[in-house]
């Protein structure tokens, strides 16, 4: 019959001469070769993308990046050098001889040049000095010429000579450092006799008051730890004491230590009648007014701009400290070191991470000779951001191509540091090294530490102030070296940058799609796809496929373990508690309704924003070992304090209970 003959002529109907009616007598149940062979190159093509599933696109839906004001001001600028040495000023020759071969300075900078004279005249100053210009140095040099310089050689059992009140660990470390840098020439050993001593929170009471019975010349300290010996330990006097130095006075005023510095100066009156007094730091505020006034006698204000330096030299010595004194309270601008290239990136919070790590292959792998610090705003970040970044980055191994093999030889070395970690952990050993590593840490050591040869500063996290963001940025380009500064920010943080400009602080911007493309360096990170070919072209459809693949390598770490996932959403909820806490001057440019919890989640390595944070345990609990994300499943406690004026309606638009 006709229809079994069309039948027996269906596996030729799809021959080159088939006509059309043939094929739909057919039947519309049979499927066509054609569209087969179309759905089975779509199923490769998902196979393919299978990995990117889970990861939504990190280039939709993100607010567009605002045009950065440009507007160009006139940085202040102080010189840093002079071409006076230490020879000219009247100091020991040991003394001379160690500054010039043990540390290799032979000339003095713009404070030391200021401050020294004044100093050994046996006068009390209030110095202000742009970060990393010496004003270590600038106390320490007279400090040890008056001590081996007394009629009567002093002994380790006379106890304290001087005083140096800082305000962290860190700080305390650098300091203890640096002072005995008059004894410390194998060769020569001069002022063998002046000891030096730290008290600082973390150590053992019990070895530090062995310390003090057995007697510290030069007593270096927190202010509460040297509180806590003052009431509890019976051996620490204040007899012979002719120094206080209370260094980055400021810094010791915002972090609560007012009552413990009336203690101190209570302490050393009741003991002394006199006693020579120094107020040092980049920034003095009104509370550090109010201290100078109840501690130096007839002070000499000391600051270090342009516009002291523009001063005639004809003028009085009192005209000139009259102008000093004007400049010192002056508060609206910052100096910055003229070495120091200042830089600004705005970058969408779903692609603040991949942004981040390419930021640090290009400038710590690819370039070499560069030394990063990170500041985050909470130690559940560091904590967080340190483990994610070492097995992402530093794990695997590279595919070595022609031509790139030296890109693969490099090795990152991460570091971290905050106030929450054991005092043996926190130990700065490795950090006078010469090593290139990245320190990722806190504002614990945003201040007063001389880390060597640090190029690069990257705040993650926009400080609460312009004043927080000089002394950060201060950690590189000291004393005449190179150095750059990165501020990254959200499209709704864009008008920190005006803030910044009327400051005198003026920054360059840094595309967020040059930093992304570096990682067409790193093979990785490279979409591998059947005869595709090598290319090291800044294509940006490659590039925003590889920054994909490196976001779902962090997704991928983070979603491995339920204790990965709780550990993120931990570091998460730290940033939003530390995101309310900015000054309500600042809520305009940082306040959490700008917020959208999804794609801040993203960049902790979360899929999706979690829900319940309130039911996490508080972030920046402290730990007596490196916290592993098993180890996060302690019992839940209380949030810190709310805001001033928190958000109403956070929980509505953010999905999020808080």
């Amino acid at each position: 019959p006709p229809v079994k003959r069309k039948r027996k002529l269906s596996t030729n109907t799809f021959r080159k001469g088939a006509t059309e009616p043939d094929r739909r007598e057919e039947g519309g149940s049979s499927q066509k070769p054609v569209p087969k062979k179309q759905l089975t190159d779509k199923q490769n093509e998902s196979q393919k993308s299978k990995p990117f599933i889970k990861t939504s696109s990190l280039f939709k839906n993100n607010p567009d990046i605002p045009e950065i004001p440009r507007k160009e001001v006139q940085q202040v600028q102080e010189n840093v050098f002079t071409t006076d040495s230490f020879s000219q000023l009247d100091l020991h020759p040991h003394l001379i001889s160690t500054i010039n071969t043990v540390l290799n300075i032979c000339s003095m900078t713009s404070v030391q040049k200021q401050t020294i004279p004044v100093l050994l005249q046996g006068r009390d100053a209030l110095v202000r000095s742009q970060t990393g210009s010496g004003k270590t140095l600038a106390y320490g040099i007279p400090l040890v010429q008056s001590l081996q310089g007394m009629e009567s050689k002093i002994k380790r059992s006379d106890g304290p000579y001087a005083l140096v009140l800082v305000p962290t660990r860190e700080v305390g470390g650098f300091s203890f450092l640096i002072l005995p840098f008059a004894w410390i020439l194998p060769s020569q050993k001069p002022f063998t006799w002046i000891v030096p001593g730290v008290l600082m929170g973390g150590e053992k009471r019990k070895s530090e008051k062995a310390r003090l019975r057995k007697g510290i010349n030069i007593l270096i300290s927190t202010p509460g730890r040297l509180v806590d010996h003052i009431k509890s330990t019976e051996c620490i006097h204040f007899h012979r004491t002719q120094w206080l130095i209370i260094d980055e006075a400021d810094r010791i005023l915002d972090l609560g230590f007012e009552k413990d510095v009336a203690v101190i100066l209570n302490a050393l009156n009741d003991e002394r009648e006199t006693c020579q007094n120094v107020l040092l730091s980049a920034t003095l505020t009104e509370g550090v007014t109010h201290l100078a006034d109840i501690s130096l006698n007839d002070p000499v204000s000391i600051s270090i701009a342009d516009e002291i330096q523009n001063v005639p030299g004809a003028a009085s010595q009192a005209a000139r400290e009259a102008s000093s004194s004007s400049n010192c309270m002056e508060q609206d601008n910052f100096a910055v070191p003229d070495t120091l290239q200042q830089y600004v990136m705005v970058v969408p919070s779903k692609l603040r991470l991949v942004t981040l790590a390419a930021f640090i292959l290009q400038k710590c792998k690819f370039e070499k000779h560069h030394k990063m610090i990170i500041f985050f705003s909470s130690c559940e970040q560091v904590e967080f951001y340190h483990e994610l970044l070492v097995k992402v980055l530093s794990g695997g191994s590279e595919s070595d191509k022609p031509g790139h093999s030296s890109l693969s030889s490099g090795s990152l070395q991460f570091l971290r540091l905050h106030g929450n970690m054991e005092q043996e952990v926190r130990t700065l050993q490795m950090i006078f090294t010469e090593v290139i590593f990245l320190l990722i840490l806190k504002d614990v050591a945003a201040r007063g530490l001389d880390l060597p040869q640090v190029t690069w500063i990257v705040q993650y996290n926009a400080p609460a102030s312009p004043a927080e963001y000089i002394h950060r940025i201060g950690r590189t380009a000291r004393i005449g070296c190179r150095g750059s500064s990165l501020l990254v920010l959200a499209p709704s943080e864009a008008g920190y940058v005006s803030l910044l400009a009327s400051h005198k602080i003026n920054v360059s911007e840094l595309k967020m799609e040059k930093v992304l493309a570096s990682l067409m360096k790193d093979d990785r990170f490279k979409l591998h796809r059947p005869g595709s070919k090598v290319s090291y072209s800044a294509n940006p459809q490659e590039v925003r496929e590889r920054a994909t693949v490196l976001q779902t390598k962090f997704e991928n770490l983070v979603h491995s373990s339920e204790g990965n996932v709780r550990w993120a959403k931990k570091a998460l909820q730290s940033f939003l508690c530390a995101y309310t806490t900015y000054p309500r001057n600042l809520k305009h440019i940082f306040h959490i309704k700008s917020l959208h919890l999804g794609h801040v989640a993203k960049s902790f390595g979360l899929r999706d924003a979690p829900q319940n944070l309130t039911a996490l345990p508080a972030a920046g609990s402290k730990r007596k070992t490196k916290p592993r994300p098993k180890s996060h499943q302690g019992q839940a406690t209380a949030l810190p304090p709310a805001p001033a004026d928190p958000p109403q309606q956070m929980g509505n638009r953010m999905g999020m209970p808080l």
